[in-house]
Formats: structure tokens, sequence, C-alpha cells
């Protein structure tokens, strides 16, 4: 009578409100679905109000408990807050006075949670753009009003995406929008950074750590899944994470639950995963190399974002708009592109992408001289030509070059003269000098792609994180490619 009675006030002050008939029943019904508070009577049979606070803490450290005592245990109740009750009140009670107990637990529940958020996002997310849905998304291009179209179209759904592209497309931005127009969009938007932590980091940024699990554990972590509640998690790079990560992802992503690094204890979580990838993740599946049961449950709703080179028109106003944004924020006077800046710049193929635009950009802005009213082409032009391979970075030279223009992985070309026939040499793991010049077509992009990072590599004397920087490409990715070339004999065994 006393359940029935509490869950019908609180239904009528409107709460969305679940019961159990004992303590094991509600730690059932907390593991099934996070609740915002609990409402326990002290005294019951089995488990007591005070072990079952202890349970929930255990569970949740920030999940408010509020019990209910008789006014003759209230040194009881008091001792439970110690242990990690949140509140108590005394029977009999007001319905009013019930109500505001829950609603001041439920406010500091959220607030704690709102401040545990802030420092996620501190840790790795990058700052906002001040921008919402849609506007996010900068470009004219057929190429990118399809990709809105599409962010449209799979935000008020549920369902996983899975967006790829090469790096520096922009993949992240495309997932802020999907969260933005969202039906999640109040709730929080959490991202992590797969490429950037070591498997055991990364379990624990997922999934939470207990106190004692490992050496350093001095309190009990909640994870992005469990923060990211009701909300949206951005899994970035999601193809470098080990296969044993990738089991653990599997399973959240079928069954809505997961367990706290060092606990036994099932936590459910009803989260919206967006996973990014620069890889040819179903090549990756097909090789091995990515779980084909995790593709398959990430690749529910594809986004294609083309590289910056296939949609060249949409460089005037990603120019612009990071030149004003960075105007804005330094406090600096207006400037422009110029006309012939912004041809120059169309001219370039850009192989970092979007990132690449906006670095020259802040670089254009803060270096230029603060009266003047535009950046000039004269101004780029040694740092587009500097941002070109080198002939000792890229086998792919010529000389005599008139005019350059770029081809689609920003190789120089001769324009001077007709181009000669290509020679393809005989391997590229006997690192012999291959006759430089060649015709659109007669490579592939994944031979350009090889050649480019094995004459970094040499450039760097085989320093990989030198390389995959200079690449714009992780780490993790670089190893992965010259494991896989090594395998089929195409580069040598010494890189």
């Amino acid at each position: 009578m006393m359940r029935d009675s509490v869950g019908s006030t609180l239904t009528r002050a409107g709460f969305a409100v679940r019961t159990a008939i004992d303590a094991r029943s509600a730690l059932k019904e907390i593991s099934t679905k996070r609740p915002d508070v609990v409402l326990t009577d002290l005294n019951m049979p089995g488990m007591t109000g005070v072990d079952l606070a202890g349970e929930i803490r255990s569970i949740d450290d920030e999940l408010p408990v509020i019990l209910m005592t008789a006014f003759g245990t209230v040194e009881t109740a008091v001792q439970a807050m110690k242990n990690g009750a949140y509140d108590y009140i005394t029977k009999p009670f007001e319905g009013d006075e019930m109500i505001i107990a829950v609603k001041r637990a439920i406010s500091h529940a959220s607030v704690l949670k709102e401040n545990a958020i802030l420092k996620a996002n501190a840790r790795t997310s990058k700052s906002p753009e001040g921008l919402f849905g849609l506007d996010r998304i900068i470009g004219k291009s057929s190429a990118m009003r399809k990709v809105r179209e599409q962010v449209r179209a799979v935000a008020s759904s549920h369902g996983t995406v899975l967006i790829t592209g090469e790096s520096g497309v922009g993949k992240e931005v495309v997932s802020h929008a999907v969260h933005d127009l969202s039906p999640r969009n109040e709730a929080a938007y959490l991202a992590v950074n797969c490429a950037a932590l070591n498997e055991s980091l990364l379990e624990s940024e997922l999934f939470g750590h207990e106190r004692g699990a490992f050496t350093g554990a001095d309190k009990m972590r909640k994870g992005r899944f469990e923060l990211a509640d009701n909300g949206s998690l951005l899994l970035d790079e999601v193809s470098e994470v080990s296969p044993q990560i990738q089991a653990k992802l599997l399973r959240v992503l079928q069954e809505r639950a997961f367990e706290r690094v060092g606990s036994s204890t099932t936590i459910g979580v009803d989260v919206r995963v967006i996973a990014t990838s620069n890889r040819d993740l179903p090549k990756a599946a097909a090789m091995g190399e990515f779980r084909q049961d995790l593709f398959y449950r990430l690749n529910v709703l594809p986004i294609v974002i083309p590289p910056l080179r296939d949609r060249i028109e949409d460089v005037q106003p990603l120019a612009e708009f990071f030149v004003n944004k960075i105007v804005a924020r330094d406090g600096r006077r207006m400037i422009r592109m110029s006309a012939d800046a912004i041809e120059l710049m169309g001219s370039y193929a850009w192989p970092g992408n979007v990132r690449e635009l906006q670095n020259i950009c802040e670089r254009a802005v803060v270096l230029s001289d603060p009266k003047a009213s535009e950046i000039s082409r004269a101004m780029l032009e040694p740092w587009l030509m500097e941002s070109r391979p080198t002939p000792k970075a890229m086998p792919l030279r010529s000389s005599g070059i008139a005019q350059s223009q770029s081809s689609s992985n920003g190789v120089v070309h001769d324009v001077s003269a007709p181009a000669p026939a290509y020679t393809q040499p005989a391997s590229i793991s006997s690192f012999a000098e291959p006759k430089m010049d060649y015709r659109p077509g007669d490579k592939t992009l994944s031979e350009i792609e090889r050649e480019e990072i094995v004459a970094t590599l040499e450039r760097f004397n085989g320093h990989r994180q030198k390389t995959a920087k200079a690449l714009g490409i992780g780490v993790r990715t670089l190893g992965l490619k010259l494991k896989k070339w090594k395998e089929d004999s195409l580069v040598s065994p010494n890189l």
C-alpha cells in the first residue's frame, strides 16, 4: 500500500515511476534502465534500505538514494547517508514534502552529471564552432548538399551512424550535425578519439572502471557510454581499436549493456553511437583487420564525405568562413581573400582536405600585415608549393616546371612539355628510383598513396610518428598499412 501510494503521488506530480517489490528487484530495474533517483523504505525483508543504498553506490555513486524511515530510526538513516544515501524523509510525510525531496535529488544528480560531461569534453572534444545543425556543414557543392540531405534523413533515427572519408574532411563536424538534429540533442554529446589511446586506456575511457581495478584506479570512474546515456557518443577513427575492444563494442551495440573494468555488474544504457573512419572498412573487414559483425552493426546509416579535391567549389566558402572566424577570435581588422588567392586555392588538390585549408587560412590571417585588407596570391603561393611533396619526400617529380598545377593527390606536374609515358618499377621494395613522370590514369590511388608514404618514411629516416604527422594520418593507421604491404611484398621488410 505504501509503495502504491508513493508511486501514485509521484506519477500525478509528472514523474515517470517504476516500482519494485524488494531491493533485489530494484537492483534489476536499475541495471536495466538507470533512474534519476531511488526512493526506498529503510526496513525491508532480505535487504534493508541501507544495504540497497550501498549496492547502488557500487553501481553508480552519483545516483541519489532517498530513504523513507520512521522517526525512531533517524540515527540509522543518518548513518546510511554517511554510507552513500543522499537524503531521508521521516514517516508520516506529506506528498509535497516527498516531491520536494525528489526534485532536489534529481537537480543534484543533474549538476554532477553535467560536471562529469564538461570534464570529459575538456579531455578530448574540440571547441564548439558556435553553429548548430546543418549550419555546421559549410559548402555549396552538390556533394555537400547530398551530405546535408543524408544528415537530415538519419538524424531523426536512433540507429548507428557510420561516417567515412579521408582524414581532415570534416567527419566530426557532420557527427555534431547529426546529434544537433536528433531527438537526443538536449542530452550529452561526447567524443572519444580511438586512435589516440592504447587498449587499456581506451577500455577505461569507454566503459569506466571500479576503484582498485588497476594500479592508479583510486576511485570509481564512469566511462563515456555511461555519461552519454540518452545522448550520442562519437567513436572517432573506430577502425583503430584493438580486436578485444571491438568485441566489447559489438556487445554494447547488440545488448545496450556493458560492465565497468573490474566489475561484474551489468549496466544498461541508451546511447546512439556515431562512428567515423578514414579507412576502407569493408576491405578491412574482408581482410580480417576489422570484425565483420562489428562493421555490419556500425554501418546501419552510412554517410560518405568526399575529399575536398572532389568539391573544389567548396574551397571559397570554407576559406571565407575560416578567415572570418579567426579574425573574430583574435580581434583583428577584417580581411578577406583576394580573387587571385581564391583562384590559386582552387587549383590546389588539398591532400590534407578541410583541415589543411583551415591551417592555411589561419596562417595567412595571423602572418598578414595588420593594415592589409586582402590576403594575396603571392602570400599563399609559397605555402601551397611548400605543402606539395618535394622530390626527396615523393618519388614522383618532374623538372622545368613552368606553371604548377596539382593532381588529385597534390603531386606537381610539368605543364611546360608533353607528359612522357610512365614506366612501372619492378618492385617498390627494391627502392629503385622509377621514372618520375606519368600521365593521369597510369597509376591507381593506392599505388600513389603507397609511394608517397614510403618516400615520406625515407625523408624522416623511418620515424613513424613524424611520417604520420606529415601525412595527416594516425600512427596506427600507418603501421597497419605498412604491415599489409610487407605481407604482400610491396615494400621493404625493413620499413
